[in-house]
This record gives C-alpha cells, structure tokens and sequence, in this order.
C-alpha cells in the first residue's frame, strides 16, 4: 500500500481571518474554497509551496474544543492536538510567526528527537503547531 498524507483538517471559528493568519503567516496560497448549503459548512483548502496543505473549516454554531495551552496539557485528552512544519531556520520562523500573532508557547530549543531542535506556537485561535528543525534539511 502506497499512501501519503494529503492534509491536516483544522475546524475554527472565524474562517476569513484564520485564513488570512495562515496565508500570510506559511506563504499558503487558496486551493480552493466550499460551502455545503445543508450544515452551513465553509471551508478552504491551501497549499505551501512544497506540498503540505491545511483545510480550515467553519460552521455556525461550532463551539471551541481543546485549546490546549501547551504540548503537555493537550496529551492529557485523546485525538488531535498539534500539526508540525519543519524549517530550515527555525529562529527566524518562530520570530517571524510570533510578530504575524502567534502565541509563543514554547521557545525555540532541543526536541527529545536527537539532532532536532523544536518550538511550539499557536495560531490566533489557539490551535497549536509545532516549529521543528531538523540538522539534515
């Protein structure tokens, strides 16, 4: 069986200004935006220029979930936490997330991963993302 992931799905509230955040924020561009008439639901698709994608989807009535306030606390529940991008160049990235509204939650430093240095974010939602460098990028 041959598979790849495809995209990581991220349910929020505000569907015009998150994904304005991650365009600006990941350099993602629209693959294209749905509405579904029945449940009221929106959603975008976008793409960084290497591949990954993200699908942000809004629906009326949603309620927040999990907003974990770090890697830690959102282990404590089962099911999605955190999606990851690697970098090249994860200080000036963290920097660059945290002055486009990024919630620092954890400074640039050593993963658990030998030769992996991480740091940990969250989007303007609070939606966690993990930042991690690896030495042969």
């Amino acid at each position: 069986m041959t598979t790849r992931l495809d995209h990581v799905g991220v349910n929020v509230s505000d569907l015009t200004a998150q994904t304005a955040w991650y365009q600006g924020a990941f350099g993602l561009k629209t693959v294209f935006e749905f509405h579904l008439e029945g449940p009221g639901l929106r959603g975008v698709v976008l793409e960084h220029p290497r591949g990954w994608r993200i699908e942000l989807l809004a629906r009326p009535g949603s309620a927040p979930g999990l907003r974990a306030p770090d890697p830690m606390t959102a282990v404590l529940t089962e099911g999605y936490g955190h999606f990851a991008v690697t970098t090249p160049e994860l200080d000036p990235v963290h920097e660059a997330l945290v002055a486009r509204g990024a919630g620092e939650v954890m400074a640039p430093g050593p993963s658990p991963e030998p030769g992996v240095r991480m740091a940990w974010v969250s989007d303007p939602e609070g939606n966690l993302i993990e930042l991690i460098e690896k030495n042969a990028e």
